[in-house]
């Protein structure tokens, strides 16, 4: 049985690949580092980067190294840490060694072995996302990236330009992605199809109910195998 979508697309951090763990290990180390004599949990501290990040890449369009430095130095301003540039540069560096979740290689490759082409849409830059690449083992047909498009999504304008460059009505398009923000609502307005990879068993935000709901990319797999799982 044919797959039900002609390609799936992917946000990769947090989706593919592990950002959460990756950010909160990170940070965690800092506070280890600067002696922090309120130390809070890593995943708190995470919490705080993504909100300041999600600030900043509504701003003008500038490189995500430099994202990662302004945001990171809204963490280290909040909880009375030193940064400078070379720190910057750590955590950036830090990304390149951020691995997959287990089930992304064997799911990628079931879906593509279905004939289904694989797309990435990454709030990143391309020397960063090609270190995630590595490590995921499975070829995509295209990649685009922050920086190829000049903004950010969930920026309207990222997804005019990717579905101008994938070249397929967007109905038999499947966005996967973890985030409600940054990928399933403006996937949902430009008719494409949407599943939510909820790993954590969240309640779903308020919107446009994505078409799947699943706790791992598992469910992608099957679907493009013709043998749904219930959502």
């Amino acid at each position: 049985m044919a797959a039900p979508f002609e390609v799936a697309t992917f946000d990769n951090f947090g989706t593919l690949t592990d950002w959460e763990n990756g950010v909160a290990q990170f940070l965690y180390g800092l506070a280890l580092r600067n002696g922090d004599d309120e130390l809070v949990p890593g995943i708190e501290l995470r919490e705080l980067w993504e909100r300041l990040q999600f600030d900043i890449l509504g701003r003008a369009y500038r490189s995500y190294k430099q994202v990662l430095a302004e945001s990171l130095r809204g963490v280290c301003a909040e909880r009375g840490w030193p940064c400078d540039d070379a720190l910057a540069a750590e955590f950036a560096d830090s990304m390149r060694s951020w691995q997959p979740f287990p089930d992304t290689y064997p799911a990628l490759l079931r879906t593509r072995q279905a004939g289904v082409r694989l797309v990435i849409l990454s709030n990143t830059d391309r020397d960063l996302i090609s270190h995630s690449l590595r490590h995921m083992r499975v070829p995509f047909d295209d990649v685009i990236t922050a920086e190829d498009c000049g903004t950010y999504k969930p920026d309207p304008e990222f997804f005019r330009q990717a579905l101008d460059r994938i070249g397929v009505a967007p109905e038999r398009i499947l966005h996967v992605a973890f985030g409600f923000k940054y990928d399933n609502a403006p996937a949902k307005s430009f008719g494409m199809r949407t599943a939510w990879i909820n790993r954590h068993a969240e309640p779903r935000p308020e919107g446009r109910a994505p078409d799947h709901t699943w706790r791992d990319l598992w469910g992608l797999a099957q679907l493009a195998d013709g043998r749904p799982i219930p959502d």
